[in-house]
């Protein structure tokens, strides 16, 4: 008897998973729907936590088109876990529970989707992670630090008041940069010359190591995790200090690394969808370039993606380069969404989960990078008495009085930024899930098809008869993926193939062999011109290709059409 889906669920749609829930939940699928559900292991990290990869589909060994997601590669964005089980959910439910997927994913998509094959990686970065969970610490990948610090103080995060946090902490001091707001009790305001006080200095709630007994060092986001995963892939890798957090080389983490391995193993990898918070925007390649120098026929297609984003997902798409470059003209380097794009010439989107800006009503910036960063007084204020009002206080949480054992009489609490910033409010998490499982769904469904026609047997002589078979790609997406990655030397073209079984065979063996080279789907982007009012023309036979073959004899055969790239599709012959 088949175990109801709904049954299987740990709640990763109301709640984030610490290690072991996330464990169970992979395992509970696994076990109750081993004909479609598949995990593996891609490695350890190196506080022994699995990176577990879910593999599904039918036929899991079988290549074919297939997507990719992964989240939480920085710690304290958790919701994109849930957000990646979510689309693993929905995936599952299209194979085991066909008839209760809703009607706002249409009949033509299910049935594309449940050829694929899917591959989810809910967290990357499960020891961070866990950290931030239970301690509420800030984390940017990992807590791991083999720098040496040749004795230089440096803050290291503990829980000083027992509450099992360890958060933030003030500490009065006349030349302090900030002070209390008036409106929202608790929450700390950048300085202005008109504040009389009192003012407060802001750490990291923990002690100081290698203290000199004097002097306090300033705290850096990442103070207690060398690397920055989002920084440590190979494509445009730079060193530091070109490049914060890059790592010590490509690939240095056991994470990065891993996926890198096995990634570059699945060339079949067409879609790319790497989950963060917050901000609720697509961000699309380029990283390293303007609009005017990226190829065409890419900037066409992610036009349509990013429709679909809007329409589906509810969040804008903005380039990389153009509106996500910290310091202008100053490209990140090494991000896994531009390995994604550029090495694995795959479809690749970061989604920066969680609209709260839209939740606060400010307008739109541009670049939208500045959101984050050109916050006014009164946008800060905003956001505490949204959080007060609609957030149930979770992210501004009172000053407590404790004695530093270093500096003395400080406070501690602060922001904690888990829930309603850096991810949503519970209460809207289910919501999240969905919108993003039903864009990536659309963004999945965009694969290349390659399917083969009823063959046409025609005798041509006494115990001769002429095998004619038309391959065409049914999909949006060309069998290459993107015209920027047809260039790749792994990116190969189509080859068809005659088996012979015992009985009959093939007049003429060189001919077993054939090429058929890439095949063009039948999508062409947004605004790209092809579907100009003025000039409704289609192209020729560029998704399509006819083979023959001489055979002699009889008994059953079969042709197989067969790349790296878009894996096998086979149709077999009684003759």
């Amino acid at each position: 008897m088949t175990v109801p889906l709904a049954s299987l669920n740990l709640g990763f749609r109301q709640n984030f998973l610490r290690y072991d829930e996330l464990t169970a939940q992979l395992h509970a699928w696994c076990e109750a729907y081993p004909t479609i559900a598949r995990l593996r292991t891609l490695g350890q990290s190196v506080e022994g936590r699995e990176l577990w990869l879910l593999e599904l589909g039918e036929e899991p060994d079988r290549a074919r088109p297939s997507v990719w997601v992964d989240a939480n590669m920085h710690a304290t964005e958790l919701s994109g876990s849930s957000v990646a089980l979510a689309i693993a959910e929905d995936f599952i439910r299209l194979h085991v529970d066909p008839a209760s997927v809703s009607e706002s994913l249409p009949h033509a998509l299910r049935e594309r989707l449940r050829g694929l094959r899917v591959f989810v990686l809910p967290r990357v970065c499960p020891d961070g992670a866990e950290a931030v969970l239970t301690t509420g610490q800030y984390v940017r990948s990992n807590v791991r630090d083999r720098r040496p610090h040749f004795h230089r103080p440096h803050w290291v995060p503990q829980d000083l008041d027992g509450d099992g946090l360890a958060l933030l902490m003030r500490r009065l001091d006349p030349s302090g940069e900030f002070v209390e707001s008036g409106d929202v009790a608790g929450l700390m305001l950048p300085r202005t010359l008109e504040d009389t006080g009192p003012f407060y200095k802001v750490f990291p709630e923990g002690l100081i190591e290698d203290w000199d007994g004097e002097t306090v060092p300033d705290p850096y986001f990442l103070g207690d995790n060398d690397t920055d995963l989002n920084r440590n892939f190979p494509w445009h890798w730079e060193p530091e200090p070109g490049q914060e957090g890059a790592g010590r080389y490509p690939t240095s983490e056991p994470e990065s690394r891993a996926i890198v391995a096995f990634v570059t193993e699945h060339p079949t990898i067409f879609a790319w969808l790497n989950l963060h918070t917050f901000g609720g925007v697509y961000i699309r390649p380029h990283g390293m370039l303007d609009d005017n120098k990226m190829n065409p026929s890419d900037l066409a297609l992610f036009r349509q993606v990013a429709e679909w984003g809007e329409q589906h997902g509810g969040y804008p798409t903005v380039s990389g380069f153009a509106e996500f470059t910290y310091v202008p003209d100053k490209p990140l380097h090494g991000a896994l969404a531009d390995y994604a794009y550029h090495q694995r010439g795959a479809v690749s989107l970061v989604c920066e989960l969680w609209d709260l800006f839209a939740q606060l009503g400010f307008a739109r910036r541009k670049p939208f990078v500045e959101h984050y960063t050109h916050l006014s007084r009164d946008e800060m204020q905003a956001l505490g008495r949204w959080d007060r009002t609609h957030n149930h206080s979770r992210i501004v949480r009172p000053w407590v009085a404790v004695h530093h054992p270093q500096l003395g009489p400080v406070e501690v609490g602060g922001v904690d930024s888990r829930v309603g910033m850096s991810n949503p409010p519970l209460e809207q998490l289910p919501l999240v899930c969905e919108r993003q499982s039903a864009f990536f769904a659309r963004l999945a469904a965009t694969a290349p098809s390659v399917e083969l026609d009823t063959p046409k047997i025609t005798s041509i002589a006494p115990g001769l008869r002429q095998i004619e078979v038309t391959v065409r790609n049914t999909g949006y997406l060309p069998t290459y993926i993107l015209d920027s990655s047809r260039p790749l030397p792994w990116n190969e073209p189509l080859v068809a193939e005659l088996l012979g079984h015992e009985g009959c065979t093939l007049v003429d063996s060189r001919t077993a062999k054939q090429p058929v080279g890439h095949l063009e789907g039948w999508g062409r982007g947004l605004y790209s011109g092809a579907f100009a009012l003025f000039f409704q023309r289609s192209s020729g036979s560029v998704s399509e290709k006819t083979l023959r073959w001489i055979v002699q004899g009889e008994g059953p055969v079969t042709v197989r059409v067969a790349s790296c790239r878009v894996g096998e599709s086979s149709r077999h012959i009684a003759l």
